[in-house]
């Protein structure tokens, strides 16, 4: 008997061997975990059951980790123990993207808060800034990214009105030195500045206001900045 063996197109051999591997490859995620939760013990995080965080303290921010995407159960607890869960809530992550997780308000009311972050590149000689309100003893804030020294009564604020738990939008800005101020909405009174802060080409940032660890009357009494990217 006599075979006879056809000789397929490269296109086709390579289309087969796309199809292959897009079938086989699995999709990742990078996650962070925040504890913003100011009266809250320290805490472990688990994901899927597996410890991935433990002992962190209020204010202290993991680095990105990678997961499989979909939907990943998520657990905090005091550190140490096994039961009962701060938290236990189950987000769906897609593929390909980066979260940040915060464990938020008094520990009372925890709550879970998953952001999805930008981390593409900026444009050249830019740098790209965000900022979260996770201060539960204030409410919508006021926000403010000017030069060093501004005198904010002459000028209006970058974002208006931002809610507990919410975050603005990435703004893009030159890279160079700035100054944060937050107040609460529609009002001059600064209850936050952060100082002057240099910003590099290249570089994301997160900003987190927070409650002084403890709460209390007091809001917008500590500040985080997460270094996103470079």
């Amino acid at each position: 008997m006599i075979r006879v063996f056809k000789r397929l197109p490269l296109g086709i051999l390579l289309l087969g061997a796309t199809m292959l591997w897009v079938s086989c490859a699995t999709e990742h995620v990078r996650l962070r975990m925040v504890d913003a939760s100011p009266n809250a013990p320290n805490i472990d995080v688990l994901v899927d059951g597996k410890m991935v965080v433990t002992n962190a303290a209020y204010e202290s921010a993991s680095n990105y980790l990678t997961f499989q995407s979909g939907t990943r159960r998520v657990e905090v607890r005091v550190a140490g123990t096994t039961t009962p869960d701060l938290i236990d809530t189950k987000p769906s992550l897609s593929g390909h993207k980066d979260y940040t997780f915060l464990a938020a308000n008094f520990v009372a009311s925890i709550t879970p808060v998953v952001l999805t972050d930008d981390n593409s590149a900026p444009a050249s000689g830019q740098v790209k800034v965000r900022l979260i309100q996770a201060s539960p003893t204030a409410a919508g804030v006021d926000v403010y990214l000017v030069a060093p020294g501004t005198d904010i009564t002459t000028v209006s604020p970058t974002v208006t009105n931002l809610a507990f738990e919410a975050a603005t939008p990435y703004q893009s800005v030159a890279a160079g030195s700035y100054e944060v101020f937050v107040t609460p909405t529609g009002t001059k009174t600064i209850e936050f500045d952060s100082g002057a802060l240099t910003l590099n080409a290249g570089q994301i940032r997160t900003g987190v206001t927070l409650d002084n660890a403890g709460g209390g009357t007091t809001p917008l009494g500590a500040f985080v900045v997460l270094a996103d990217l470079n």
